[in-house]
């Protein structure tokens, strides 16, 4: 199935780059181009994209804004968005994964690494660059703190309540940065095992995907940063 991109960015020369290298690719291709972040949330609707490639800085309503209105959309439940940044680890980061977004990516990345994170963000899974480790991240929660009235945290800890027991234990490991394969190696249970718990999960958090699991566990105190 070809995966349909939106490109969101307000350089037309970087947008213009970004569809000769996704257009080239026979399992995608670029559905429409927006130059702001309204823009964005109206084409992703009407082009009914999968992936957006979002970036941060727009004039207007910029790339956090408009990956907060499309997560609060309903009707757009199932477009992923990848946030491109100009400097991978910065305050945008944490912003970004509590907006909604399924990752982010460094605008100088190697063209094979947006290829990926493109496919990464459409199969549901969460991209952490390479420079971004899980410990930054980590770091970043810990340092922003919730959200401004603490409702979310609070809402997310009571919604733990409702996992069993082994599907906490696969949230920790999610948060952790492991594949389900890696995960299912610990726990000694099939890889389909693991991914099931990892979808249940999700369904009991109002999860949109693993990026959205790693932002709860640690809003929610279930896991803590390591302090290095």
């Amino acid at each position: 199935m070809t995966i349909r991109v939106l490109l969101a960015d307000d350089q037309t020369l970087l947008r213009s780059a970004f569809r000769v290298l996704v257009d080239s690719e026979p399992d995608m291709e670029v559905v429409a181009e927006a130059a702001d972040g309204a823009e964005a949330v109206d084409l992703a609707r009407s082009a009914k994209a999968d992936v957006v490639l979002m970036d941060i800085r727009m004039p207007g309503t910029d790339g956090l804004a408009a990956t907060r209105l499309i997560s609060a959309d309903p009707e757009l439940s199932q477009v992923r968005v990848v946030m491109l940044t100009t400097f991978e680890v910065d305050e945008y980061v944490v912003q970004s994964l509590r907006a909604g977004a399924s990752g982010f990516l460094g605008k100088g990345a190697e063209p094979d690494e947006l290829l990926n994170a493109i496919r990464i963000a459409a199969a549901g899974e969460a991209l952490l660059s390479p420079v971004a480790t899980k410990g930054l991240i980590a770091k970043f929660l810990a340092q922003g703190g919730t959200s401004d009235d603490g409702q979310d945290s609070k809402a997310y800890s009571e919604r733990l309540g409702a996992l069993t027991g082994r599907e906490r234990e696969v949230l920790v490991l999610v948060a952790g940065g492991h594949s389900n394969d890696e995960i299912a190696e610990q726990l000694a249970v099939s890889p389909l095992t693991v991914k099931t718990h990892v979808n249940r999960a999700m369904a009991k958090l109002g999860a949109r995907d693993r990026a959205q699991l790693v932002v709860i566990a640690y809003e929610s105190g279930l896991v803590r940063p390591r302090v290095e």
